[in-house]
């Protein structure tokens, strides 16, 4: 435990793998500058805690997950276990009855110099205030994402079509069409659970002290400085956490290599490239995009590692054997970073998520935008169109949201992994991942921004005193 004089910090991610696995990466990063850290988390998702943080001395506290939430079955406590989505709102509002049991973990600890909490768990700004501990809001979003979301709100309450392209108000070189956000952000007057959840995360987190950003300044000065001059909290961008590097998996045991690095090194002993496919955990593929998808990977010619979460029945009908000679279907969970940073993966078919992009962006990876979800199509515009560090798939009916038909697949597969285009992306990347590496090292903007607040925070505990 931290003796009462040390920084203290404690961590409360959302329980979705996409909301804690950078914070195990930014909880990396705070114990190196000597700080102790408290984690929270759930009895189901603490077996993936212990193990994920196993060679730390990081503390994780468990607290009960409600029980019997309508339409959520028993042990679920993590929304990439949701039957669907759809459920998604039930859920996090579950979450709220889990404050009682924060608060009194909260009283037994030693004293807490700040705490990082998910902006879906807005209830946990009630808590820091009660207990006088300033919260630091992560939502694991980038800065661009969310200045254009508050840049097109006016927009977006007007009879603009869905398909129509529209100028933003604030940044006139970028055009979106109204397909481009998700609900409730897209609908002309938005209500219900999902839009009630939203504006209270909102409402929390401008109350709060500060909004960590996983990105660099150098990446999206444009958009921090616009959000930083028009709404609180302040951004702060201490990222991308990936890059603080952690010692090679052979130097922390002599664990054997999972079967798909076998596979990548004997790629790469062949000198071939691989294009690594993966969706992330949340994103729901239906039956006849999943086939599309099969068609064109196979017609395509290219090498491909593909990670399938779900419909995993539909995958064998012969099509792994008609690829087994430069592609893999694996349906474990894999280590994302590992692949990314592996010397045969130059390529990146993904769904933005904004973790995935970040760690492409680390590893030097170019990407193949096919959005899905949340804030992903702004994402996608930001690799595509302004920073260029990547493709985008065709869909069939030019709608951002359109089905995409194999051709639409296959044509860009190829440029990427092959052409000119994907050349260009892959020089690109290059730079900007040299970027956000430098960004973290001693004397980056990131490791200034994380001195900084640090700083502040202290200096602040101490004044308290």
């Amino acid at each position: 435990m931290a003796s009462p004089s040390a920084t203290h910090v404690v961590i409360f991610p959302f329980m979705s793998k996409g909301h804690t696995i950078p914070i195990f990466d930014l909880a990396r990063l705070l114990l190196n500058r000597k700080i102790s850290i408290t984690i929270f988390t759930t009895p189901a998702n603490r077996p993936f805690f212990s193990n994920s943080l196993i060679d730390t001395n990081i503390d994780i506290i468990e607290i009960p997950f409600p029980q019997n939430i309508q339409g959520i079955p028993p042990g679920v406590e993590s929304t990439d276990k949701l039957p669907s989505m759809s459920l998604f709102p039930p859920f996090v509002n579950a979450t709220k009855l889990m404050q009682p049991h924060f608060e009194q973990a909260l009283e037994s600890l030693p004293p807490v110099t700040f705490m990082i909490t998910d902006g879906f768990l807005s209830w946990t700004l009630d808590s820091a205030n009660k207990f006088g501990i300033p919260r630091l809001v992560y939502f694991g979003m980038s800065a661009f994402a969310g200045a254009l979301t508050r840049s097109a709100a006016s927009i977006l309450q007007t009879e603009v079509s869905d398909d129509e392209p529209f100028a933003l108000p604030d940044f006139p070189s970028i055009k979106l069409t109204r397909n481009d956000f998700d609900i409730p952000f897209r609908e002309r007057h938005p209500k219900g659970p999902l839009f009630d959840f939203v504006m209270e995360s909102m409402i929390s987190t401008s109350k709060s002290y500060g909004l960590l950003v996983n990105s660099f300044y150098e990446l999206e000065s444009v958009y921090v400085d616009y959000s930083n001059r028009i709404s609180s909290p302040k951004l702060w961008c201490i990222g991308p956490f990936c890059a603080f590097h952690e010692p090679p998996k052979e130097q922390q045991g002599n664990s054997e290599k999972p079967s798909y690095i076998k596979w990548l090194d004997g790629m790469l002993e062949q000198e071939m490239a691989v294009l690594y496919v993966a969706f992330g955990t949340q994103a729901e593929i239906s039956h006849e995009q999943f086939k599309e998808i099969k068609i064109g990977l196979e017609k395509s010619e290219v090498n491909f590692l593909w990670v399938v979460r779900k419909n995993t029945e539909e995958v064998d009908d012969g099509f792994e054997n008609r690829v087994k000679n430069r592609g893999l279907v694996v349906t474990e969970w894999v280590d994302q970073k590992e692949i990314l940073s592996h010397g045969s993966v130059q390529g990146f078919l993904s769904h933005c998520g904004w973790n995935s992009v970040i760690e492409s962006i680390c590893a030097k990876v170019p990407i193949l935008a096919w959005p899905m979800m949340a804030e992903q199509h702004l994402n996608a515009r930001m690799v595509v169109e302004v920073i260029k560090i990547g493709l985008r798939v065709e869909t069939c009916d030019g709608s951002v949201r359109g089905f995409v038909k194999w051709e639409g697949l296959e044509t860009p597969a190829k440029e990427l992994m092959e052409g000119e285009k994907g050349e260009e992306a892959r020089k690109k990347v290059k730079e900007v991942g040299d970027a956000a590496i430098n960004a973290v090292k001693e004397g980056g903007s990131s490791w200034q921004a994380l001195n900084e607040l640090i700083h502040e925070l202290t200096e602040t505990e101490r004044r308290q005193i």
